[in-house]
């Protein structure tokens, strides 16, 4: 699309400095000229059966839009001239719909049918800059060639196959238009329905439905969990729905948590994580409520929340946090997340420097954290895959596997036979 920008300005004389003028004024206008492109494909089946019609007789295609306009293909089995005698098949497109000065660009294209990709080609595209695209006067007024194709040589070609030829017309129509100032300014505000979501659930506004989390209650919205989350939908609405939907006892979930899902499920936004675990050491306190809350997202199918949770914790991956975290990343399919898990206890950053700690003493640290007894027993197979990751990016694998408590059989350190011992 191309752009020419007009200025207007006062053009008189310069004003001697002695004449006190007032600021001149200036105006802007944009003239804008694009194409609107489409394209069509005629299919000639027994191309034989018509030649002989005549000379500037023609076959024409269904009539098709680009741009506003109707257009149609004419193929001439014999030609469109008599002087040439039959000797060259004519190929045009024509404007089929009542129109002045359309101006437009062409191309016509006789497909080869050999898979060769070796097309006849005339296009008007390419040259725009030196011609400018072609104007039609009225309906019926055509663009195209009179000696497209000499005919002896097209019924020897690989453009006919099976007595068919496919022609294809591509046509872009010019579309110009003048943009000025515009002469409004009306600032629109960022949604707020988050906000106002939010605001409801605070203030408890016709609320039908409690949950009694771990000893606490919390009302909402029956409809705005159904839409949010289709386990509440089914759980709410569904045939198998609860008998009392009123009143809803969640097991597994503490209370903090289901607050923080309730509130990304109102404000689709997470909130602050620490205020909400409270007593826990503010340190590891955003990872523990984003584990749980990436568990509570699974659990109730909000792939956004879950998202989000994996990606705060790809974030704050730590020795006393990554065991529990890859854990979680294995059991909820994480991908990503147990990548950066496995990654961390392979290649931490202080193993760079070998003076201020050694590999066997990062594993010892990270073996002593109670995320590591809990990824042993639930996850079993993924110390397997750790050792394997190890082995093949560390060249300390021989002592990970001893301070992990795994031995290998066979001497295979590539992971193909490995078992797990727990001390």
């Amino acid at each position: 699309m191309d752009a020419i920008r007009v200025r207007d300005s006062d053009l008189a004389n310069k004003p001697s400095s002695s004449t006190s003028q007032s600021p001149l004024s200036v105006t802007t206008s944009t003239s804008r000229n694009e194409t609107i492109n489409g394209s069509h494909e005629f299919d000639i089946s027994g191309y034989s059966l018509s030649k002989g019609m005549g000379v500037g007789k023609y076959i024409a295609s269904e009539t098709f839009f680009v741009g506003g306009y109707a257009w149609a293909i004419y193929f001439y089995p014999d030609g469109k001239s008599p002087e040439d005698n039959g000797n060259y098949v004519s190929l045009f497109i024509a404007l089929a719909s009542e129109g002045t000065d359309v101006r437009a660009l062409f191309e016509l294209t006789l497909m080869d049918q050999s898979g060769k990709a070796r097309h006849k080609v005339h296009s008007h595209f390419g040259r725009n800059l030196e011609t400018g695209p072609y104007t039609l006067k009225y309906r019926g007024s055509m663009w195209g060639y009179k000696r497209f194709f000499k005919r002896t040589q097209l019924e020897t070609s690989d453009y006919l196959k099976d007595d068919k030829l496919v022609i294809r017309c591509c046509v872009g129509v010019v579309k110009s238009q003048t943009e000025g100032p515009r002469t409004y300014s009306i600032p629109v505000p960022p949604s707020d329905i988050g906000l106002q979501f939010g605001m409801l659930l605070e203030s408890g506004k016709g609320s039908d439905v409690n949950f009694e989390v771990d000893g606490e209650m919390f009302s909402a919205h029956k409809l705005v969990l159904a839409a949010r989350s289709p386990v509440f939908r089914a759980q709410l609405f569904g045939p198998m729905k609860d008998q009392n939907t009123r009143s809803l006892k969640v097991e597994d979930v503490e209370a903090p948590v289901f607050k923080a899902l309730l509130h990304f499920i109102y404000w689709d936004a997470l909130p602050d994580m620490e205020d909400l675990v409270g007593v826990v050491n503010p340190k590891w306190a955003g990872t523990l409520m984003a584990q749980h809350l990436l568990a509570a997202a699974d659990r109730y199918a909000l792939e956004r929340l879950r998202l989000l949770c994996e990606a705060k914790l790809c974030e704050d991956v730590a020795i006393n946090t990554v065991a529990t975290t890859l854990a979680l990343a294995e059991q909820h399919q994480c991908l990503q997340l147990k990548a950066v898990c496995l990654k961390f206890i392979a290649l931490p950053e202080n193993l760079k420097v070998r003076l201020m700690i050694s590999m066997g003493e990062f594993y010892a640290a990270v073996m002593q954290t109670d995320g590591f007894e809990y990824l042993k027993q639930s996850c079993p197979t993924v110390i397997t895959e750790l050792l394997q990751y190890v082995a093949r990016v560390s060249e300390h694998s021989a002592v990970a596997a001893s301070v992990l408590g795994i031995e290998s059989l066979d001497g295979d350190m590539n992971g193909r036979r490995v078992k797990q011992r727990i001390h």
